[in-house]
Order: C-alpha cells, then sequence, then structure tokens
C-alpha cells in the first residue's frame, strides 16, 4: 500500500488509521507493510513521537 510521502500528511493518515482501524502502531506496520523505524524517523522529522498509551504520534 502507498501511504503519503508528505510528513504533515502523513501524519494526519496514520493518526486517523491508529484511532480507526488499528491498536497499535506495530499492528499498522504489519498490516500495510511499513518499517516502523523509517515511518517513526520520518514524524520525528515534524516533531512528533508515537505515544503507545494514546495510539497515536503527538
Amino acid at each position: 500500500m502507498n501511504i503519503p510521502q508528505d510528513p504533515v500528511m502523513l501524519l494526519s493518515y496514520v493518526n486517523t488509521q491508529l484511532r480507526d482501524n488499528y491498536s497499535s502502531l506495530d499492528e499498522l506496520c504489519a498490516s500495510l507493510s511499513v518499517d516502523r523505524e523509517s515511518l517513526t524517523e520520518k514524524l520525528k522529522s515534524i516533531d512528533y513521537e508515537y505515544d503507545a498509551e494514546k495510539n497515536a504520534f503527538l
């Protein structure tokens, strides 16, 4: 699956998917065949980090 490459669009997409369809970042990455480290680094570049308790990038 192609996910947005722009970090801001990616943030919106990932948080929506986490809220609506996945109970964890690991589940999302496995389902979409996305490398977790690459995803988190891209979002870290715009100062967002994954909060497992809230299941969202904040």
